[in-house]
């Protein structure tokens, strides 16, 4: 499954991620993976009281993005058929680090791992970043009821986490490329021309990909 593309899309909350998966995803015909948000019964009493549902909130990300990851994996890349996805699991490690404390973070930490230790890799990710003035403004634009209460300090914290996660990610994967993309800079939604340069920045990485 070396060479059958999995391409991840990740980047802080508002940034576009699902909308660009899917226009990647129509763009190449390959299957899409959207990770499982509003079904999450948590979340909205996280964003409410941080500290007291977090445990709750990270441990159903988890358990829902590891069945989803196994599906996808059996249904469609052990069947030669490329996947993009909407998120990278390690994105769970970034939320829980910030939002966990320390006793917590040591037990979903190994949690973690145990679920995660055989798990396919996505061999491309696409990382969208943007300012906290987009950040807000998109999420208010997209007016999700469970989103009114995020506060704006800890997006602006959860987005330097990103930095930094991607950073290390980076180091330590030096055979996955990240593609990285402005979010101030780029309206891929309402611009085509924004959206055709990533497909094309994304294409020639596929193809340097297939040839390893």
């Amino acid at each position: 499954m070396k060479n059958i593309p999995f391409i991840t899309v990740e980047g802080p909350i508002g940034v576009g991620k699902t909308s660009l998966a899917k226009a990647i995803s129509e763009q190449y015909q390959y299957a899409l993976l959207k990770e499982i948000v509003d079904e999450n019964p948590f979340l909205g009493k996280f964003y409410e009281n941080i500290e007291e549902w977090s445990f709750q909130t990270e441990m159903f990300f988890l358990c829902n993005r590891y069945k989803q990851l196994k599906d996808i994996q059996s249904t469609e890349l052990s069947n030669g058929r490329p996947v993009v996805a909407d998120y990278h699991i390690f994105k769970n490690l970034i939320f829980a680090q910030r939002s966990l404390s320390e006793e917590e973070y040591t037990k979903y930490e190994k949690i973690f791992h145990i679920l995660t230790n055989d798990m396919v890799q996505p061999n491309i990710i696409i990382y969208l970043h943007a300012s906290l003035d987009t950040l807000l403004k998109r999420i208010e634009k997209r007016g999700r009821d469970i989103e009114k209460n995020i506060s704006p300090l800890y997006l602006e914290q959860l987005s330097i986490d990103y930095e930094h996660a991607m950073n290390k990610f980076e180091n330590q994967h030096p055979d996955v490329p990240i593609l990285r993309f402005n979010g101030d800079d780029l309206d891929f939604v309402n611009n085509q021309g924004d959206l055709q340069h990533i497909i094309q920045t994304l294409s020639k990485s596929l193809v340097r990909s297939i040839q390893q």
